[in-house]
């Protein structure tokens, strides 16, 4: 299956993202390692034809320096969506602060926040917005 990728909004990709999370989590369930639904969802995203880069590196450009500081967003998708996998009891404010501060780095606007450690997955999804 492929889409046209090059035309989806961050909206239409969002929702695709979050189908397919929502299919790994139903098939795996919670109690995982984020490192094995992020793997999972990279797998799902690029079998449906969407570019997927996977712990993409952002530099932090301050002043006149580029300082490679170990910025790595879980994965990217269509260079449009920062997704940032998590495993925790609560989403708190700092994970959102990090996809802001990984939208930022990208340029990206959209970020989701993806915990799989929930009973339903929709109870664990938030949306970030980069408002420039």
């Amino acid at each position: 299956m492929s889409f046209l990728n090059a035309e989806m909004n961050e909206n239409e990709l969002s929702n695709l993202i979050i189908k397919q999370a929502m299919k790994i989590h139903t098939k795996l369930g919670a109690g995982l390692l984020e490192s094995v639904y992020k793997e999972c969802l990279f797998y799902e995203l690029q079998k449906i034809g969407l570019f997927v880069e996977k712990e993409k590196p952002f530099p932090l450009v301050y002043e006149e320096i580029k300082l490679e500081c170990g910025f790595r967003a879980d994965l990217v998708v269509e260079n449009k969506v920062i997704i940032e996998i998590k495993c925790v009891d609560a989403l708190i404010d700092i994970h959102k602060a990090q996809v802001l501060t990984y939208l930022r780095l990208s340029g990206c606007k959209l970020g989701l926040l993806l915990n799989f450690k929930v009973l339903h997955l929709r109870d664990g999804i938030k949306r970030v917005v980069n408002n420039l």
